[in-house]
């Protein structure tokens, strides 16, 4: 017996015309306004939390980077500032260095003209008194040329150690050494004149 297989084609093809007539046709949401606006509604709510989760997700991103970088600046201003710092100690440091070698070289200026001078004072300890009295007042003011120099390195040395930013200076002990030497230098030619 052969199977009559056109008509069970025909059978399950009637099957499914009929299923297709009892489902109804599926509207499309553009064709009811109703649909589309809960449609709208529900996508437009998840698309709104997903852009409001996307927008904070952003400020986060976006207050860390600002954070970040107030924190480098912050960094990079503390970093010059200490710069700028060491930069002014170390200026300040050459300066006080540079006035104490110029008053190490006037104190030895005073020790060897006082020390030159005693080459004259064999011939003027035994002359006129004025000269004797000039070639001491002379020594004298090369001694007071010699402490004021070693004075004036002294306040230099207490100013740095201190190690506040004022301006590194002798004093009025320095200007003082190198006026003494020159009216010591003076007095004792004044004495050989004699």
């Amino acid at each position: 017996m052969a199977v009559p297989w056109l008509r069970i084609l025909d059978t399950l093809l009637g099957i499914s015309d009929i299923a297709r007539m009892r489902k109804p046709p599926p509207r499309s949401a553009l064709d009811d306004p109703q649909q589309l606006e809960v449609t709208n509604r529900t996508l437009g709510g998840l698309e709104t939390r997903l852009a409001g989760v996307m927008v904070a997700a952003l400020k986060e991103v976006f207050d860390r980077d600002t954070k970040r970088l107030d924190l480098e600046r912050e960094q990079i201003a503390a970093e010059r500032e200490r710069a700028e710092r060491a930069l002014r100690l170390e200026l300040r440091r050459q300066a006080a260095d540079r006035e104490i070698g110029r008053l190490r070289m006037l104190a030895g200026i005073a020790v060897a003209s006082w020390i030159g001078t005693l080459f004259f004072s064999t011939r003027l300890i035994g002359g006129p008194p004025g000269g004797r009295v000039a070639l001491g007042i002379g020594w004298l003011l090369l001694l007071l040329a010699f402490a004021s120099a070693f004075t004036a390195q002294s306040s230099i040395a207490d100013a740095m150690a201190r190690g506040d930013d004022a301006r590194v200076d002798s004093g009025i002990a320095g200007a003082l050494a190198l006026w003494l030497i020159v009216a010591g230098l003076g007095m004792i030619a004044v004495a050989v004149l004699i």
